[in-house]
């Protein structure tokens, strides 16, 4: 694997030596580079010897003096420095295997990469690694590690992702705990597969290993209209919302009990499909899982009412609207709904969009696409701008998840349109026109 050289920051240590883009970093101290994590490791010294490759075929051996983890200033081509490793599992939930045909094919790469783990927050399934993998987080001490657990039933979980090998679960986050490596994990819980008694076993074997596993989330599996051949599941009703809800909110209070700390947490979608109202913040222990959907309602509810107490009111005029998932939706009503309490003359047109492409069990704001949000809105009034939640977006371009660009949103709308973080405070300012 090739680590070819970016782009030199500024006055940094690899501008002085002369290292250039198109240059081939191989190796470090007389070790070879993997990837990123190995470069860094190796960097972090007062004195290192850097082979170098230029451009033109010829190698520089650099002796470097430096203060201990002080970086060099190169940025590579690719951050990972190495290829992206592939899910080996057939997971009898996974959602990528629910897409419809025809979307680009980043889509549908499954990627179980435990050193996206660290960089992006991935969850990952442990499947892939070898000792050597489990060796070299311990060594470098990286964390924290984020597990898709699902189950610790060695059985269960082999035959839920597929994997004869996927049983070992347990034996790879003892050996994490010992260490002292922070983990968090996740449960994509299934109807009469994972659920039920065998919540309970999960939750029950992963409380030995709290605090060092910092926080463990539990979502309901995701049913696209897309199922044809795969693993039958049927969606969970709010009987069994309430139950899931009961077994976590046991093991919370025996969590914090022992620990300070509540430890598991459901998903929002469990409290709005079972009809109770969301944990007060303090359960959300700093908002771990907010990235798996856990507490971003009540966070929302929360900012709101701060950001609100401080804002003066006035008589503007304004007309505006914005969209939501079905989940959500009865949630952001009741903040758009307290609008006029000081705004009388500002109008919010708030709209649910079904979700016609992935089917209508997806209920999620952050799968919404271009199309479904294009076709609902037409001829509906949208004031002087439309607001879309950033998450209905791709991370890295402005781009729907059905190709659909905001551009082309914009221009078939005739609306300007209005990204906004997911914060209450940024939900009011965008809602009564004060960033334009």
């Amino acid at each position: 694997m090739e680590h070819i050289v970016k782009e030199i920051l500024e006055g940094s240590i690899a501008q002085e030596m002369e290292i250039e883009p198109g240059d081939n970093i191989l190796a470090v101290n007389d070790h070879p580079i993997e990837d990123i994590f190995d470069y860094q490791y190796l960097i972090n010294d007062e004195y290192i010897e850097l082979l170098v490759r230029k451009s033109d075929g010829e190698e520089w051996l650099l002796e470097i003096d430096k203060d201990y983890d002080e970086d060099l200033g190169i940025v590579f081509e690719n951050s990972l420095m190495d290829n992206y490793k592939s899910c080996y599992n057939k997971c009898i939930f996974c959602f990528i295997d629910q897409n419809p045909k025809g979307m680009r094919d980043t889509i549908y790469f499954k990627d179980d990469d435990s050193r996206l783990s660290f960089l992006q927050g991935n969850y990952i399934t442990l499947t892939n690694m070898k000792e050597k993998d489990i060796d070299r987080i311990i060594n470098y001490h990286l964390a924290p590690i984020n597990i898709s657990v699902h189950t610790t039933n060695p059985k269960l979980r082999c035959s839920m992702l597929n994997n004869r090998f996927a049983g070992a679960i347990l034996d790879y986050i003892r050996k994490f705990y010992e260490a002292g490596i922070p983990m968090n994990g996740q449960i994509v819980l299934c109807k009469g597969i994972n659920d039920g008694e065998e919540l309970w076993r999960t939750i029950s074997d992963l409380m030995e290993f709290v605090p060092v596993m910092e926080s463990l989330s539990v979502v309901p599996v995701g049913l696209s209209d897309y199922r044809d051949g795969l693993f039958h599941l049927e969606p969970f009703n709010r009987e069994d919302a309430c139950e899931v809800i009961d077994i976590i909110e046991h093991f919370q209070k025996k969590a914090f009990e022992k620990h300070g700390t509540h430890f598991v947490q459901a998903s929002d979608e469990w409290y709005i499909n079972a009809g109770r109202d969301f944990p007060e913040a303090d359960r959300y222990d700093g908002f771990i899982q907010l990235e798996n959907g856990v507490g971003m309602v009540r966070l929302l509810i929360d900012e709101f009412d701060e950001e609100w107490s401080c804002v003066e009111g006035d008589d503007r005029e304004y007309e505006v609207s914005m969209v939501t998932g079905v989940l959500v939706y009865d949630s952001i009503k009741l903040l758009a709904n307290r609008i006029p309490e000081k705004f009388p003359n500002v109008k919010v047109h708030l709209y649910k969009i079904i979700n016609d492409f992935f089917g209508h069990r997806i209920t999620v704001t952050g799968l919404l696409t271009g199309g479904d949000i294009r076709k609902q809105l037409t001829g509906k009034p949208l004031g002087q701008r439309l607001i879309l939640p950033s998450n209905t977006l791709m991370a890295d371009e402005p781009k729907f998840l059905d190709d659909v660009t905001l551009a082309e949103l914009t221009d078939a709308l005739q609306v300007d349109v209005c990204i906004v973080e997911s914060s209450g405070a940024d939900f009011i300012h965008a809602v009564i026109g004060d960033d334009m």
